[in-house]
Order: C-alpha cells, then structure tokens, then sequence
C-alpha cells in the first residue's frame, strides 16, 4: 500500500508529479511507476543520461522530459495502463521511424513488458539529440 506521502496514480497508472526541473522529480516520477513499468522507466532514464550526456530532465505534464540546452526537449515518456509510451518530439526525423504516431512531427513507441530493445532505443535517443528538439530544455 502506498505511503501518505506517495504520489497519486492517475489514468492508466500515470504518477501525478509536479512539474520542476532537475533529476530530482524525474526520480520521483519513476520511483512511483507502477510495477513492472517501473523498469521500463529505470531502464529508459539510465540509457538517456548514458546516450546523451549533460541531458536535462524535467517534469511536464506528468511525464519525465530530456533535452539539451539551447537545443530543446528531444523526448519524454508517460505510464498506460498497458505500457510506458516513449515520445520523440521530431520522430519523423529519426531512421528507421518509430511506428507510432499520427503527429506532425512527433512519434513514438509503446514500450510493453519484455520489449526494451536497448540498441534500436540508443540509436534513436542519440539521433534525437543531434537534432534541434521542441521548446527550450
């Protein structure tokens, strides 16, 4: 059961995390994804801050954000009830393009249990941050 002081779980089993800037939230964030999905979301966060170092972290409308300063927010995730969704917000810039979308721009992948492919995620990730991303970082 969790704590008082455990973040609320809203549709799908989103954690409700204030929106700051820093590692900090985005911990907090994966810390209060429920089960399995807490992997995908720790497995996700490591291979970022290894693909791209100096990445910032934030968190937006309930869900952790990557990017580089001066170049934008390349990607973010967010917990359903069936699998963490990883958006990349110029997906349709990446090779091969990540299957799901019907963005503009954006495109994404819906991570489900037992289907982190490490490589094809690096790769995206490291092209997503060469490029210049959505926002300011």
């Amino acid at each position: 059961m969790p704590s008082s002081n455990s973040p609320r779980l809203l549709a799908g089993g989103n954690p409700q995390i204030a929106k700051a800037d820093g590692d900090a939230p985005v911990q907090a964030y994966i810390a209060a994804m429920p089960g399995w999905k807490r992997g995908v979301g720790e497995q996700l966060d490591d291979l970022i801050a290894r693909t791209v170092p100096g990445v910032q972290k934030a968190v937006r409308w309930n869900s952790p954000m990557y990017g580089l300063p001066g170049q934008g927010w390349f990607a973010s995730f967010h917990v359903f009830t069936h699998y963490v969704k990883l958006t990349f917000f110029k997906g349709t810039a990446l090779r091969p393009v990540p299957p799901g979308g019907s963005a503009k721009e954006a495109r994404w992948i819906d991570l489900r249990e037992g289907s982190f492919d490490e490589a094809q995620l690096a790769a995206w990730i490291a092209q997503a941050a060469a490029i210049p991303g959505w926002g300011n970082a």
